[in-house]
């Protein structure tokens, strides 16, 4: 059994672009930073878009939410060097400390972009009905192995032509047993399923209980033009 630990909890939050990430850091922030002690780690290539949107949300004290501009594909930050986003995290650890829970948004990515086991402890994968709702069924590594798979933006679904509890069956059809979840920001009983979940997990790392786990790797990828 692993020791209890010595420092926060870390949560990614991947997924494509547009399936809105940043709505589910804020709303993690809105309905936890009154009990947890929180911060924030966002990622964008060539912007920090992400973190001033949280900032004039003001969903945590401005100095909590970190921005990191990759510069890069995505992925690459938070699977194959993760130092600028390691050195982000340790320094809101350092400000902050004692720290309950940081969350790290990855930049918009495809489907197959997942966090290394060595920079966050667990991660939600985001899908959204306004992408397809054949999407779920084709898996990858976020979407089969993320610790929780969420389906967002529900409420958009009879605007887009998406049959959720298909989506969410065929979520649950590829992920062996993993939690998938339907939400919406205009759904209170979803925002709470979802924190519940969030307040779960760090309570089972807390007690030493929770073994991060690599949902990956990644399909084989290259950015070379012909």
């Amino acid at each position: 059994m692993p020791e209890h630990p010595t420092r926060p909890f870390r949560l990614g939050v991947a997924g494509p672009v547009g399936t809105g990430k940043s709505t589910v850091l804020a709303t993690l922030c809105r309905e936890l930073s009154a009990e947890l002690s929180m911060a924030v780690v966002t990622n964008d290539i060539y912007t920090d878009e992400d973190a001033r949107l949280l900032r004039a949300a003001e969903v945590l004290p401005v100095e909590r939410i970190k921005a990191v501009e990759t510069g890069a594909c995505p992925h690459t930050a938070i699977r194959d060097d993760i130092t600028a986003n390691l050195l982000a995290v340790e320094d809101l650890e350092t400000a902050f400390a004692p720290l309950e829970l940081v969350v790290v948004e990855s930049g918009g990515d495809n489907l197959t972009a997942t966090f290394s086991p060595g920079l966050v402890d667990a991660q939600i994968f985001c899908l959204d009905v306004a992408g397809g709702g054949d999407v779920a069924r084709k898996g990858g590594p976020g979407i089969e192995r993320a610790d929780l798979l969420v389906i967002n933006k529900t409420d958009l679904a009879p605007h887009v032509g998406v049959d959720v509890d298909r989506m969410v069956d065929d979520a649950v059809a590829v992920r062996d047993g993993l939690p998938v979840l339907a939400l919406s920001r205009q759904d209170p009983a979803a925002i709470a399923r979802l924190c519940d979940w969030v307040r779960q997990v760090v309570d089972g790392y807390r007690a030493g209980h929770h073994v991060a786990h690599d949902p990956g790797p990644m399909a084989p990828h290259t950015h070379a033009h012909p």
